[in-house]
């Protein structure tokens, strides 16, 4: 009886040795994997920053012992959120300018730029934010009453999608821009032939060339300002729509450092100068950091009449839009960058645009497989364009969608109109499509962008029906957009956007269930916990 006790114990002991350390145990959770089969489970394990296993607790609590142990309480728990498409430094930039979103009038504009330097009494002046399209005077704005309040301080003022400044005397002066000043790709607004400040696309640089240049600590601060309200809304892979050098290198020794948690897909701002850095360079890739797309524009934006049209503009029949990069430098571009591992992204806005480009695209990549150009916005597309994403991704942004709706007709007609923000097309045709929301020109919340893609409303629950319902995409499918196809989108696949074993331990931890709460507490849904390499940040 003694040896059979011994003998008992000794096979406890061993079965208890055998069990694997790990770092954390996540249990008691409702778990959306969003793996190839979309199954849902109750717990993972969790060492060196990776999920090793997933599945129930029977199961793991007897392979595991683990150094902490978090019972989710039954929430839910949703990969990472990725934004496919964003401003992660500007938005930075932002916290550190005068906010402009939601004014509803011009006039609200210059008390909000006299408020605020009142506060902080700066020898130049940025802001953005403001859209003469919420105004009740829904035409641009004039610089007279910023040369009388600020005659001797350069003022900048962004529009709310970064197409359009409106600058007073004082900015103009640095660039001696003139009534006769002449720029491809870019307008300067005159009324009855005088300057009114406003500059659209490649004109803005005409005053942005001369502005004062960002120090690295001011990049740097602007990054980590970002990146606490990032964290906050459960982002943990942002896709900066168009970075320079020297950002992408502080990014990466910020993120060396131990200081920037964030993991960032850096689309390099399109010019000679980067083109011939990072393709002799070839991709860069770390843990946080992947450097191995370039960002183009072919075109402006709708609100602001920047959009390359194939018609006219309903509203402005004169009118085309604006082409901001020549077609013969696009295309010599996209030969170079199909000749290396780089991905070319796009932004095309307006039906011609999309079309020129989706035809470059077809004809560069004749015969090369699996290269996963994306065009970002794809936001008006031609009928017979669309069969064209077939092998091409759409990077797309549901609140476009809910923010344009109350004006995008009157821009475009009744029957162009059904081209675009079609989200659910384009998802036919390519069999994916990566979302975001392009902040800070929509607000940084991902839950406005699975709100907006499901329900086509705004936050009012306007329309009723849905605006074009039939474009709406499914719950299962937005969480897609927003996570694994993301990853996909940016050659990532296989590290992250899914809570799989061998994947980077990035998700949150949410106070509802995204995929069954009521439609309309989608946008209130708040996160409780973001991990990122299995870390609560």
């Amino acid at each position: 009886m003694q040896k059979l006790s011994i003998l008992l114990l000794t096979l406890i002991t061993i079965s208890c040795s055998t069990k694997h350390q790990v770092d954390l145990i996540v249990t008691n959770a409702n778990i959306y994997t969003v793996n190839n089969d979309f199954e849902t489970a109750t717990t993972f394990a969790i060492k060196d920053g990776k999920f090793i296993e997933v599945g129930n607790v029977e199961d793991l609590s007897s392979k595991y012992e683990a150094l902490k142990t978090i019972d989710a309480e039954g929430k839910t728990i949703v990969p990472g959120f990725i934004d496919a498409h964003c401003h992660f430094l500007g938005l930075g930039f932002n916290q550190q300018a005068v906010d402009l979103v939601g004014t509803t009038s011009f006039d609200e504009v210059v008390q909000r730029v006299v408020d605020f330097q009142k506060k902080h009494n700066l020898k130049f002046i940025k802001g953005r934010g403001w859209d003469q399209n919420d105004w009740s005077v829904k035409e641009y704005p004039n610089k007279k009453q910023l040369d009388e309040l600020f005659p001797n301080i350069p003022i900048i003022l962004t529009r709310i999608d970064g197409h359009a400044i409106l600058c007073n005397q004082a900015a103009l002066n640095l660039g001696n821009v003139t009534e006769n000043s002449m720029i491809d790709g870019g307008e300067i607004v005159l009324e009855k032939g005088e300057l009114t400040g406003v500059l659209v696309d490649n004109a803005e640089g005409l005053v942005m060339n001369y502005w004062p240049k960002p120090t690295k600590k001011d990049i740097a601060n602007a990054l980590l300002e970002a990146q606490k309200i990032c964290l906050g809304y459960g982002l943990t892979t942002v896709d900066d729509a168009g970075l320079g050098i020297e950002a992408i290198e502080i990014i990466d020794s910020l993120q060396q450092a131990g200081d920037l948690k964030m993991r960032v897909y850096a689309m390099v701002s399109a010019s000679k100068k980067n083109l011939d850095y990072y393709l002799s360079k070839g991709v860069i890739k770390t843990e946080r950091l992947n450097v191995r797309s370039f960002k183009f524009y072919a075109d402006g934006a709708l609100g602001s009449r920047g959009a390359l049209l194939r018609k006219p503009y309903s509203d402005k029949p004169e009118h085309l839009g604006l082409p901001v990069t020549d077609l013969e430098t696009f295309k010599a571009s996209a030969k170079a960058i199909a000749n290396s591992e780089y991905q070319m992204n796009t932004h095309a806005i307006g039906d011609s645009a999309n079309h020129a480009v989706l035809q470059i695209y077809k004809e560069v990549l004749h015969k090369k497989s699996n290269r996963r150009w994306r065009i970002e916005h794809a936001q008006v597309i031609s009928p017979e364009d669309f069969d064209l994403f077939d092998d091409i991704i759409p990077s797309v942004q549901p609140t476009h969608a809910t923010s344009d709706m109350y004006w995008a007709e009157d821009r475009l007609g009744s029957k162009r109109i059904k081209g675009a923000y079609a989200y659910k097309n384009l998802l036919n045709k390519y069999g994916k499509v990566a979302l975001g929301t392009d902040f800070p020109v929509e607000y940084v919340s991902p839950f406005y962008t699975f709100y907006a893609a499901v329900a086509r409303q705004d936050l009012k629950g306007y329309p009723e029906e849905g605006y074009q319902i039939e474009n709406a995409l499914s719950r299962e499918e937005t969480l897609k957009g927003m996570t694994i196809w993301g990853a996909y989108s940016n050659f990532e696949e296989d590290e992250k956007g899914s809570i799989e074993a061998g994947k980077f331990a990035d998700f949150i931890i949410l106070d509802k269930d995204i995929m069954t709460v009521e439609v309309s507490e989608i946008p209130n849904i708040k996160v409780i916990n973001t991990f990122i390499n299995g870390v609560t940040l």
